[in-house]
């Protein structure tokens, strides 16, 4: 509790206010899920100052374009360390997603596995409010191919609430094609 206490996150956070006007797809903005995000790595007893640091501005050098990394630099003494692990979590210019995630797996520290899992479950949870069928489908099966594998190398809690989540948007997506064909059926009777 007392390195909590003495953290200092407000800079971070404030410069994480850069995404409030970044929509998701399921709703919200980017500032929250950066908070949702530190919040997964706490709840999971994650009290690295770096990390947590890292976990409230993880998506700034990917969603905001012209972001002058140096305001991140000039934070604090751990800022170097911090803007390091937000680039190892970022995107590199031409990589594909799963590019992407499988350097974090093969090649990424352990801070960066375990931020990136944090950062999935919040994804996760979030995906229950996307209505895009198709997205939702392609997400769980890219989190179960790629990302469950990092959680097995990082926290055996974090790949039950994975599993946990992958099964429920699951079943989220057989209940609403089971809606869906029935409302069909409904309608093409209606009209027979």
């Amino acid at each position: 509790m007392q390195q909590l206490r003495e953290m200092r996150l407000a800079p971070y956070m404030h410069i994480a206010t850069h995404l409030i006007g970044k929509s998701r797809e399921g709703g919200g903005n980017m500032f929250r899920h950066q908070l949702d995000t530190m919040s997964i790595l706490i709840d999971y007893s994650y009290i690295d100052s770096v990390l947590l640091k890292a976990s409230v501005v993880h998506d700034l050098l990917e969603d905001i374009q012209d972001f002058n990394h140096n305001t991140l630099l000039a934070i604090d003494v751990e800022s170097h360390e911090v803007y390091n692990l937000v680039k190892e979590v970022t995107r590199r210019n031409g990589e594909t997603k799963q590019e992407f995630l499988i350097r974090i797996r093969e090649k990424g520290s352990h801070n960066a596995k375990i931020l990136k899992v944090a950062d999935r479950i919040s994804n996760m949870i979030s995906l229950g409010f996307v209505n895009n069928l198709e997205f939702v489908e392609r997400y769980i099966n890219e989190t179960e191919k790629y990302v469950l594998p990092i959680a097995v190398e990082v926290s055996h809690h974090m790949v039950r609430e994975l599993e946990d989540l992958i099964k429920s948007r699951r079943r989220y997506l057989e209940d609403y094609r089971r809606h869906a064909a029935s409302a069909k059926e409904i309608d093409s009777a209606e009209f027979a």
